[in-house]
């Protein structure tokens, strides 16, 4: 029994879009389609899935953009991320023209999510764990049985989300990295919201912006 995930990079801006489901029901969620759904649907057809709902890390045009039409063509609920990131939804159709994005809608979530939440996936479970910073809404998934979670633009490889757009915070976002990440575990591994994976103790080695030395 386990969680399984596909990574689906998406848009012009290479996102990591994930198909992730329970391997002994075959529900299955899409975390944060931002567009290309063609490729996202694909994945759900090649492995038989079910797909049960949409989960948002956060408001940004890369990882909503496509939340609309597949849930007109899915009618699965959107859930997520915190209701803080509303304003980030709302704006969504001009952001999408600011960033030469396909036009999309703006959309109400079937549910926010708070800190402590957990989301059910057929026979496994996620936690919501608050992280605001890059965005004041965001939230990560975590799944404590394999060690992995879903980070969306909190934390990269070797860096770490950009916190110069509108409500974000640098203070903030260092503190929900090594407050509410580091102490999930070194051993977890992440799929971040652009690029490759890497685990939180590769990141609080080597990462110049949250390294451990770098607070000594």
């Amino acid at each position: 029994m386990a969680l399984a995930y596909r990574v689906v990079p998406v848009t012009p801006f290479q996102q990591n879009c994930s198909v992730i489901w329970c391997d002994q029901t075959l529900k299955a969620a899409v975390v944060d389609p931002g567009g290309d759904l063609d490729r996202v649907m694909a994945v759900l057809e090649k492995e038989g899935l079910t797909l049960e709902k949409i989960l948002l890390t956060h408001g940004h045009v890369d990882h909503v953009a496509g939340t609309d039409e597949l849930k007109r063509k899915s009618g699965v609920p959107v859930i997520g991320p915190h209701q803080a990131d509303l304003f980030w939804i709302q704006m969504l159709p001009d952001i999408c023209k600011q960033y030469g994005f396909p036009p999309a809608l703006s959309f109400a979530p079937d549910q926010w999510l708070n800190d402590g939440d957990s989301v059910a996936l057929g026979n496994e479970t996620l936690e919501v764990i608050h992280t605001p910073g890059h965005t004041p809404g965001h939230v990560i998934f975590f799944h404590p049985g394999q060690s992995l979670a879903w980070v969306g633009d909190v934390l990269f490889q070797g860096s770490i989300g950009r916190t110069d757009f509108p409500q974000g915070d640098y203070d903030t976002l260092i503190s929900s990295i090594r407050e509410r990440l580091w102490p999930l575990g070194e051993g977890v591994t992440f799929v971040p919201g652009h690029g490759p994976n890497s685990t939180f103790g590769q990141e609080r080695r080597s990462n110049p912006f949250v390294a451990d030395q770098a607070f000594q």
